[in-house]
């Protein structure tokens, strides 16, 4: 046994701590886990216009290394497809895609469908449209989709059907390409910080998440050329600065909370 003296009263320290022992599993302590990494792909910070991401899968180009593009599919705890997108690797320019399907434009490769084919069984739909950049005129999850105002009927139709879920023409801050504007998961969005209170609304109720405004890589308000995420984590581009990722990891609710397993004497 070991005791001191505080204050005049004998303290016997085995019990002390047994005592903080008992008050920590009752009460144990928590730390948070941010699950947000800086990224570069292809030597661009630009990592959205390279790469697509949903709760399901994301794809990259081929000619990222191996070791580095499951880095990405380890971290957002989803499947890896590499492949390009008829033959170019701007795969997140010209694809967009929810759990639910994959719009992909007309010149894309028979091989290219085949791959992804063998990962993501869910709807693959070939646009035959002159439109080509579906990443950047379509923005989705798996609750709704924002399109470009300046598609026609059909085409929606066509885009609802793929993606399984409500499809509304929209703008964000007052332009078009909503898809390149934005980046929607399904815990949350950021958009452009000009974002217009109307178009939140629009945003809010059709992909029925919250909506936050920020920018990405030192200040771009184009946020998906340097955003991919899911529910389980967001990869930006490596300029990002501190602020920035504040501001996402919150909008796409990727802060988790843990125990933190220490014990009393890693407190000392």
């Amino acid at each position: 046994m070991i005791d001191f003296k505080r204050k005049g009263k004998t303290i016997n320290l085995a019990d002390t701590i047994a005592e903080k022992q008992k008050a920590q599993k009752q009460f144990p302590r928590r730390r948070l886990i941010l699950a947000i990494y800086l990224f570069d792909l292809v030597g661009s910070a630009s990592i959205g216009v390279y790469s697509l991401a949903t709760d399901k899968m994301v794809i990259i180009p081929k000619l990222v290394p191996l070791k580095k593009a499951e880095r990405l599919g380890e971290w957002l705890k989803v499947k890896l497809i590499q492949t390009s997108i008829g033959g170019s690797v701007l795969v997140g320019a010209l694809a967009c895609a929810n759990s639910n399907g994959i719009l992909l434009p007309h010149f894309v490769r028979d091989e290219e469908i085949e791959t992804i084919k063998s990962v993501f069984k869910e709807n693959i739909t070939v646009i035959e449209k002159k439109k080509t950049a579906h990443g950047n005129i379509v923005l989705a999850n798996d609750y709704g989709a924002i399109v470009d105002p300046l598609l026609k009927e059909p085409e929606i139709k066509e885009i609802s059907e793929t993606l399984g879920v409500e499809a509304v023409p929209g703008e964000i801050a007052g332009l078009p390409y909503v898809g390149s504007l934005a980046v929607a998961t399904n815990k949350g969005v950021v958009a452009h910080p000009l974002l217009k209170d109307s178009e939140r609304k629009l945003l809010e109720d059709v992909l029925k998440v919250p909506v936050d405004v920020g920018t990405i890589n030192c200040g771009i308000p184009y946020v998906r050329t340097g955003l991919i995420g899911n529910r389980y984590a967001a990869v930006v581009g490596s300029l990002t600065t501190g602020p920035e990722i504040f501001i996402i990891e919150n909008a796409l609710d990727v802060v988790k909370e843990e125990e933190a397993n220490e014990s009393f004497q890693s407190d000392r």
